[in-house]
């Protein structure tokens, strides 16, 4: 049992003093799949690494709500949806009128006068493609999120869902493409 397991285990159990020893344990390894998260951000994003990483650990150590992790793995699949969640939340509040709509920054010696409509931000639209695959398909909804969100590898993700690694990269494969298809890109 790794010291992650335990730390969980304990916190499971009510010891409030495991979570101050979990976050140095896990930091490093969530900062990472942060940071590569956020690459994937359209320019001009205003969420750090750090405090992406700092929200989520909020979300799963939150006493109120008591967590149970099977395991490391278990934990950091929960890391990369409470990511994947406030990286929806932030673009759904960037859409709102509230916050300027389907208005985009532009700099000012590039302005033209003409005003484009915008397209929606690709991690709403991944989303609401990942809604549809999961009504068709957990396993493969879940592969993208583990692929994608927790920066896992085909390996790391086939083990984590239970399945083998071709069939993982069979499923990746196909989701890919679903995927494309669905979110409205015709090209390769």
């Amino acid at each position: 049992m790794s010291d992650v397991t335990r730390i969980l285990s304990a916190i499971e159990q009510g010891d409030s003093r495991a979570i101050e020893r979990l976050l140095p344990l896990v930091y490093n390894e969530l900062r990472k799949v942060a940071a590569a998260k956020l690459t994937k951000e359209k320019p001009g994003q205003t969420l750090q690494a750090t405090a992406l990483v700092h929200e989520a650990y909020i979300r799963l150590v939150d006493q109120s709500t008591p967590q149970q992790w099977a395991n490391t793995r278990h934990f950091f699949a929960a890391a990369a949806e409470a990511m994947r969640r406030i990286l929806i939340e932030r673009a759904r509040q960037r859409r709102s009128l509230k916050r300027g709509g389907n208005r985009q920054r532009v700099d000012l010696e590039t302005a033209e006068p003409v005003v484009l409509p915008i397209a929606c931000d690709d991690i709403l639209g991944l989303e609401e493609a990942l809604r549809k695959l999961e009504q068709k398909d957990r396993r493969k909804a879940e592969l993208v999120k583990l692929r994608f969100f927790a920066g896992l590898t085909t390996a790391q993700a086939a083990q984590a869902l239970g399945v083998s690694t071709t069939t993982a990269e069979n499923d990746w494969a196909y989701t890919r493409s679903w995927l494309r298809l669905e979110m409205g890109g015709n090209s390769p």
